[in-house]
């Protein structure tokens, strides 16, 4: 199990990583994390919903995903409440008080889904959520030392050297541990290491000296990690992507409760589109070619946060001067004239105005749509591979031009003068084909193929990385592989 001194220390990719390196040398492997908190998140293929890095690690195992990989996703829809999500089926949203009451409850699913795996495979890398050292949120944990020691999984401890005080992490974790969830940790891993690691050699035997725990490595910084799905919206938070000025741009407003903007990782990779998130308090630019809406975790909540940051404004000048607009998944609820959810699904009842440059209304139903979707855009005819993942139920006369055609199906809706669409599905920039039509609408070229092979390239990649700077011997044995021998003196 792969735990780590604090969020986004890189336990997602490491696990990937390993995930990878081990299946490259014939072991079979499966990914496992009992309870995750994103709303960057996967349809499996039996129509389940799981955490995108669950997913991408399924991928770098070369197996399908599945709901047993993430048993808990919660997908936060306020400050304090998040609609939770178990064996990849809504069980209703919580707030937060109330999980953490409640979470011990799901350790027999975890457990089910962790034996399922287990009984499957040669190895199963499990990633850990936050950090043990939170000893708060110790009572219940499924998560890290109560998922490790009820599964009696050994641990190794992940410390990001990139934010500073990593000996601190690890011999804080150490010193505030209880003992029986201290001895599951079997050694530790510095990660994201820039410059010469011999400066770092008398930091990793101090660790080592005060903790007892094994050093199994080093991981230098991994520039492969950019072109890998990110799962947590923490890293548009560190800043937005500058704008170079040179192809055509296209452009994402960061809202508060952004989901799957993985769904533009293509498009950052293609070097005749200038992209960028917009964050809060910045304007979109007004020549922009494209301005893509993206998915949302709460539509009412960001459709008002739309029009606080004036973006309502913006957009709308944008359709004025002749720019185009897509809206995905939420963002194409917003484009239509209005959003109810009478039930409170999202949050408190309520309805608001839409964009009304789409002829079309949504109203939130209880019933959460999860499947694949596979067919061909309007446009062009041209081939796409994605996903639905929403609630809601969209009419009206603008239906009547559909975006794309889901196998026979008709989905979401394109405005008269073809500049204005709208669609259900997630993942259709990650299509060689549907990204080349969509991108040669708005006059740039793509020069790549399906994102899926630039992924699978890099996570060999990782795997490699990780070969070079980690005791995987070492970690073979902790996790039974072959025999452990003696740890060096």
């Amino acid at each position: 199990m792969i735990q780590g001194c604090g969020s986004d220390v890189g336990k997602s990719v490491i696990v990937a990583g390993l995930c990878r390196l081990f299946a490259n040398r014939g072991v079979t492997v499966r990914p496992f994390k009992p309870q995750n908190m994103s709303n960057n998140a996967a349809v499996t293929p039996d129509g389940g919903e799981i955490g995108r890095a669950q997913a991408l690690q399924a991928m770098a195992c070369r197996t399908p995903a599945t709901t047993d990989m993430n048993p808990v996703l919660l997908k936060p829809e306020s400050d304090t409440g998040a609609q939770v999500v178990i064996r990849g089926r809504v069980a209703g949203t919580w707030q937060a008080s109330a999980y953490q009451a409640r979470k011990g409850e799901m350790l027999g699913v975890v457990m089910q889904c962790f034996q399922r795996l287990h009984t499957a495979c040669d190895l199963v890398i499990v990633e850990g959520a936050g950090s043990p050292a939170e000893t708060n949120l110790r009572e219940g944990d499924i998560a890290n030392m109560g998922f490790a020691r009820a599964a009696n999984v050994p641990v190794v401890l992940i410390g990001d050297i990139d934010r500073g005080h990593v000996i601190a992490a690890l011999v804080g974790a150490h010193a505030v541990l209880g003992a029986e969830d201290r001895d599951m940790i079997r050694g530790f891993i510095i990660n994201k290491f820039r410059g010469d690691p011999r400066l770092f050699d008398k930091g990793r035997k101090e660790i080592a000296q005060r903790t007892g725990w094994r050093d199994l490595g080093m991981v230098p910084w991994l520039s492969s990690i950019r072109s890998l799905p990110a799962e947590d919206a923490i890293v548009l938070d560190r800043g937005a992507r500058a704008l170079s000025g040179k192809g055509v741009k296209i452009v994402v407003p960061m809202f508060s409760r952004i989901a799957n903007f993985d769904d533009f990782d293509p498009l950052q990779a293609e070097p005749d589109v200038d992209f960028a998130f917009v964050p809060p308090g910045t304007a979109l630019p007004g020549d922009a070619d494209l301005v893509i809406l993206p998915g949302t975790k709460a539509t009412l909540h960001d459709l008002a946060f739309l029009r606080a940051q004036g973006w309502d404004i913006d957009l709308l000048a944008h359709v004025r001067r002749g720019g185009s607009v897509l809206g995905i998944c939420g963002g194409f609820q917003m484009l239509g004239r209005e959003v109810a959810d009478p039930g409170g699904i999202e949050g408190a009842p309520g309805a608001a105005a839409g964009l009304a440059v789409l002829d079309v209304e949504t109203v939130l139903t209880g019933e959460k749509i999860l499947r694949p979707a596979v067919g061909r855009l309007a446009i062009a005819g041209a081939k796409f591979e994605g996903y639905e993942m929403h609630v809601g139920r969209t009419t009206g006369p603008g239906l009547a031009r559909p975006f794309l055609f889901a196998g026979d199906a008709p989905d979401g809706a394109v405005s008269a003068d073809g500049r204005i669409m709208g669609t259900y599905v997630h993942g259709l920039f990650a299509c060689g084909d549907a990204r080349a039509a969509l991108l040669n609408r708005l006059g740039a070229r793509s020069v790549g193929g399906d994102h899926d092979v630039v992924v699978d390239g890099f996570l060999d990649e990782v795997a490699q990385e990780l070969d070079g700077a980690l005791d995987v011997e070492a970690l073979a044995a902790i996790a039974g592989l072959i025999p452990a021998r003696a740890e060096p003196t």
